[in-house]
């Protein structure tokens, strides 16, 4: 039995134990490894991930009684509230009035029913419970999975006809106002469109979306993920933080975004802004053109010529996002030194995961050059795995 089957039927079996019957259909939706990209997509700007084989899948029914109630493996104790009180659940002013993991799933319902248009007493009530395999908090979006698969599943339920960018933009909605994390739409995006041997070029202002065939296997390229296990939560910290100096400096240059400045731009700003602002903003403007050069050169010449930009945009957010962390950068110079293509941390930053393309015959010696580099370091284990892109969002059963 593969993991994504055995995860199904955990979900389906928790669904059982909570119910008493069997659900009416499973759904499931990919975390995402963004492949360059990173803090670009809040700034109207490109992004270049691909789902993931790590899945989470929910297991639905309906009930009659106008109520939702979610559950999951990760925490098995059921929340269950009215339809109606969604709402009231979810203020546009502080934290959500359920716990944290619930605020996904629920939010979802919430954001769901206000893009259709459908008031809460017009659908059915819902059991929903999940199961992922997808590594929470590695940078993987463990998050953005859980709201693919929600909204999936209730949107076939409710008979919304929605759209798969729709479907996405209340992800992102569910997690900006529902979690109050603030983040952009590459995740849900990314978890939505994704497809097997791909990425997806995102123009994250025009939610343009191209796919852009990678070339891992025919090149004898795997990318393996080096999750530090050092844990980080977008809705804390400093993500909200960068966000806001991201806005400082768009006002400081008059544009709507960063994605309106160029690299050519960045001597202006240096003049304009007071050093920190300027290494956040320099360190967007020259990712959104790292994201622009990787596509280029994967069509032009392959996976190979990429490796240089991976690099950089590791560098770039080191010192100038200033967002990695010791076990991130240990990871990274130890992959390249043990022979990788290229390589970078990936994700919201504060811990999480880092990305290494190594060419097949090198994985278990980078692998290993990377596990010894952390014993070295005094640091904690790191899970080393390799990822295929995959398919997005859909119903399994």
């Amino acid at each position: 039995m593969t993991e994504t089957a055995s995860t199904r039927d955990a979900a389906r079996d928790l669904f059982a134990t909570l119910t008493g019957h069997e659900p009416i259909g499973t759904w499931s939706a990919p975390g995402r490894v963004n492949l360059i990209g990173e803090h670009t997509d809040y700034n109207d700007g490109f992004v270049f991930p691909f789902a993931t084989p790590h899945r989470t899948h929910v297991a639905l029914g309906t009930r009659t009684d106008g109520r939702i109630r979610v559950v999951s493996t990760f925490d098995p104790v059921p929340v269950e509230v009215p339809l109606t009180d969604l709402d009231a659940l979810f203020p546009s002013e502080g934290a959500p009035r359920v716990p944290e993991w619930s605020a996904y799933p629920l939010g979802v319902a919430w954001a769901l029913l206000h893009a259709a248009g459908l008031s809460a007493d017009a659908v059915t009530g819902v059991d929903l419970a999940f199961a992922s395999d997808v590594p929470v908090g590695a940078g993987l979006s463990s998050s953005a999975a859980i709201e693919g698969a929600a909204a999936t599943a209730l949107a076939d339920t409710w008979g919304v006809s929605a759209d798969r960018v729709t479907l996405a933009q209340v992800g992102r909605r569910a997690e900006n106002e529902a979690v109050g994390a603030p983040t952009g739409i590459m995740d849900q995006m990314a978890s939505m469109l994704g497809q097997t041997d791909a990425a997806i070029f995102l123009d994250c202002r025009t939610l343009e979306a191209q796919v852009v065939d990678l070339g891992f296997a025919a090149a004898g390229l795997e990318l393996l993920v080096i999750d530090t296990h050092v844990k980080h939560a977008h809705a804390t910290g400093g993500y909200g933080e960068r966000r806001a100096s991201c806005e400082k400096g768009a006002e400081i240059m008059d544009v709507p975004s960063l994605r309106d400045v160029s690299v050519a731009d960045l001597d202006r700003a240096q003049e304009l802004m007071d050093d920190v602002t300027f290494r956040r903003v320099r360190h967007v403007v020259t990712e959104n053109q790292r994201v622009l050069d990787t596509v280029e050169a994967l069509r032009a010449e392959g996976p190979r010529a990429i490796g240089a930009l991976l690099d950089a945009s590791h560098v770039s957010m080191r010192d100038d996002f200033e967002i990695s962390v010791p076990e991130l950068d240990t990871a990274v110079e130890a992959a390249v030194a043990a022979g990788a293509v290229g390589a970078r941390m990936t994700g919201g930053g504060f811990g999480g995961s880092a990305i290494a393309l190594v060419a097949h015959d090198r994985v278990a010696a980078v692998s290993d050059a990377v596990t010894r580099a952390f014993a070295d370091a005094g640091f904690a284990a790191p899970h080393l795995f390799t990822v295929t892109p995959s398919a997005g969002a859909g119903r399994d059963a």
